[in-house]
């Protein structure tokens, strides 16, 4: 029995205050562990706000159809808390069919953000309330909102998507932390490094007096990059706004962080990296998003950071794949700080050791003007760059077989006795891809038509099925010889190792990326992007393989291999203080001799000349469609493109979701039905036509069942 009825049982306890019988404790755990933990669900027959009793939610489903806002009730108990801006849980997909006391019921919850509150609705029928107000505190702000809607237009995609990639997940012990006080203002700062470039000094001046200068700048070979960059946020600060940097990984974001503590001291900035993990991540966000700090630096999501009074947006290294986003609607930094810079009325300053052809139409277009330093200090601050080319290596048989040329093993020996010598090597691991010795067919498995991989010295393994190959020939010439098409890291280390057997060796790579290297004597072998910086600078840098990455059938091949090539060579000391380059490919290469000349900006230019002749992106506006067949005839056939749109293809690529561009895993059977992709040019002034277009067709298509995905990308990196 229960003590609740009043009744006692062999004196167990009851009213006269004995413990309850167990029975009562067990039931009682029972009532707790029912009582709602949240509040409830339907507020059936509860009281409306008085005032603006009706929200307009934007749910958290990423589907064309549904990119709108959604009217809902708000209830009297949540009026204080629902205000714009919070996160929400709403029903959602239960139609019109149950009603009651003029509310609509039922549906899943489904999370959203409250974007305004208004007196009445547009929508004639019943509405749903708002189940719960997830938290009080406003992450979705006017700015923001705007900014995400600016995203999702241009890129074809879903405000519910971009507000994924813009607002981080929420952490309640985060938020229940409070922000410090904003910090004072620094006072501007001297233009130091900047004094090199021929209106350097005149930009810092501008951004401290509250100008919105824009600039793409050029900057010279060696460290000094992160500390400009520290000093134009410094100066921004000095005006009373906030500044935002966007790098494309977390070291060089680790550099800039280091900077901006030199030039501003603790607790002045916030850094936004995945690297930070979720609470600190969304503990930085907020206080920026509070106004505690005005200054961010950040990787690719940091371009959505909530700065106020942006006065300033910088893009190190626009180039680099990691500020592509890689999940729908696919930004890029470049372009939304573009949109940034356009709607908040402030600086830009596009910045990197070499120019993409994008900032070079930047330029071209007058709507930013270059910063770049004239030809004696970049003789002053650039090393000694050397070429290496075919006639050599053929004379050469040893170097041949090592993949390395005389001139390499002279510029290495002479540099170790000063420093650290940097070897750039464009593949990665021990598992090189293998080509006919005499004709450099690539070698092919007998069974499914895979690249044959060398495992070891001496066994041969298909990279798509798994078999081994014990009994290789060439079906082209004969030949039983086979050479690496490129060698691996790992296998360019043991080499050097074998040759410098009193050197240390180290491997900078996707296992380990080492951050810095002293500045002994030692080869440091790295493949692209992950070379470490060595203390005073390397002494020299070999940059092997460089046909491989010119080979690629890309449409920014030469481009990319120059900024990689680049990047490797900006490490190197100057050429006054002995830092010398040698690279091994073809002399009369366009990229080659850019780099020769430490000229990215005149490649950029010709590159942009080309590319305007021929129709080619940035000029052109350019969207990829793909598709199994049958689906993408279907979209196309519905969608209503501009008059001035161009359609070329289709032609066979992997159907999406099958991992192109991914090693195949050995054993796991033969590559899936290709798709097929196409692509739509239009010319400048039509970019918009085309993306809204593209969205609407995909929305109408997804609204009547969808069927086979189709995958839409606009302005892809890669159109091959």
């Amino acid at each position: 029995m229960s003590s609740a009825n009043g009744r006692t049982d062999d004196g167990a306890g009851g009213a006269d205050g004995a413990p309850p019988e167990q029975l009562a404790l067990i039931r009682e755990a029972v009532r707790r562990s029912k009582a709602p933990k949240a509040k409830p669900r339907t507020w059936r027959g509860a009281p409306l706000a008085k005032e603006l009793p009706v929200a307009r939610v934007l749910v958290d489903k990423g589907v064309l159809h549904l990119d709108r806002y959604f009217d809902y009730a708000v209830p009297e108990e949540l009026d204080e808390a629902a205000q714009p801006g919070v996160r929400v849980r709403v029903r959602f997909g239960a139609g019109g069919r149950t009603v009651r006391e003029g509310r609509r019921e039922g549906g899943g919850l489904i999370d959203g953000y409250l974007v305004e509150r208004v007196a009445e609705s547009d929508y004639s029928g019943p509405l749903a309330a708002l189940a719960q107000v997830v938290s009080p505190e406003p992450v979705l702000g006017p700015e923001l909102l705007g900014l995400a809607r600016a995203v999702a237009d241009r890129y074809a995609g879903s405000l519910a998507d971009v507000l994924q990639l813009a607002v981080p997940p929420r952490h309640a012990r985060a938020e229940a932390r409070e922000s410090p006080a904003p910090p004072p203002r620094p006072a501007a700062p001297e233009p130091g490094t900047w004094r090199r470039y021929g209106r350097g000094a005149d930009f810092l001046t501008s951004l401290a007096s509250g100008g919105a200068p824009r600039a793409v700048w050029t900057a010279l070979p060696g460290p000094e990059w992160a500390e400009e960059i520290a000093r134009a946020v410094r100066a921004t600060l000095a005006s009373g706004r906030g500044a935002l940097v966007v790098v494309p990984a977390g070291r060089p974001a680790a550099r800039v962080d280091a900077a901006l503590k030199a030039q501003l001291g603790e607790g002045q900035h916030a850094v936004l990296t995945a690297d930070a993990g979720p609470e600190r991540r969304y503990r930085d966000w907020l206080a920026v998003r509070r106004g505690s700090v005005r200054a961010v630096v950040g990787t690719r999501a940091a371009m959505f950071a909530p700065v106020r009074d942006l006065g300033l947006v910088v893009v190190w290294d626009d180039g680099d794949d990691g500020h592509s986003d890689d999940n729908a609607p696919f930004p890029h930094v470049r372009e939304v700080l573009e949109l940034r810079a356009s709607r908040d009325r402030c600086g830009f300053l596009l910045g990197g050791w070499t120019c993409t052809v994008e900032a070079a139409q930047l330029v071209e277009s007058g709507w930013a003007l270059p910063l770049a330093a004239d030809r004696e200090q970049v003789r002053a601050a650039a090393p000694l760059v050397r070429t290496v080319s075919d006639t050599d290596l053929a004379r050469d048989e040893a170097a041949r077989a090592a993949r390395l040329p005389s001139l390499a093993w002279q510029a290495a020996r002479e540099g170790l006795k000063q420093g650290p010598v940097l070897v750039q090597v464009p593949r990665r691991g021990y598992v090189p891809r293998m080509a006919c010795a005499r004709c450099r067919e690539p070698a092919r498995c007998r069974h499914c038509a895979g690249p044959l991989e060398a495992q070891d010295a001496q066994a041969l393994r298909c990279g798509w099925c798994g078999r081994d190959e014990a009994a290789w020939h060439c079906q082209e010439c004969g030949g039983f010889r086979l050479r690496a098409q490129v060698v691996g890291a790992r296998r360019t280390a043991e080499e050097l190792g074998r040759a410098f057997p009193a050197v240390p060796v180290r491997t900078s790579g996707r296992e380990q990326v080492l951050d810095t290297v002293p500045a002994t004597p030692a080869l440091v072998v790295s493949t692209p992007g992950a070379e470490p910086v060595a203390e005073g600078g390397y002494a020299a840098a070999l940059l092997l393989d460089g046909w491989a990455m010119l080979g690629r059938p890309d449409l920014r091949a030469g481009e990319d291999a120059l900024r990689r090539w680049t990047g490797a060579a900006a490490l190197v000391r100057p050429q006054g203080a002995g830092g010398t380059v040698v690279i091994v490919a073809e002399p009369t290469l366009r990229p080659v001799q850019a780099l020769v000349r430490w000229d990215p900006v005149g490649h950029a230019v010709r590159e942009l000349a080309e590319r305007a002749e021929l129709g080619f992106p940035p000029v052109s506006r350019m969207a990829a469609v793909s598709g199994s067949p049958e689906a993408l005839a279907g979209f196309l056939a519905a969608a209503e493109l501009p008059g001035d749109a161009e359609v070329l293809g289709p032609v066979p690529v992997p159907v999406p979701g099958d991992g192109a561009g991914r090693p195949r895993k050995p054993g796991g059977g033969p590559p899936r039905e290709p798709g097929e992709r196409v692509l739509i040019r239009v010319p400048p002034g039509s970019g918009a036509a085309l993306a809204g277009a593209l969205k609407s067709a995909q929305a109408a298509r997804m609204a009547r069942g969808g069927g086979e995905p189709v995958r839409i990308r606009i302005d892809p990196p890669d159109i091959g």
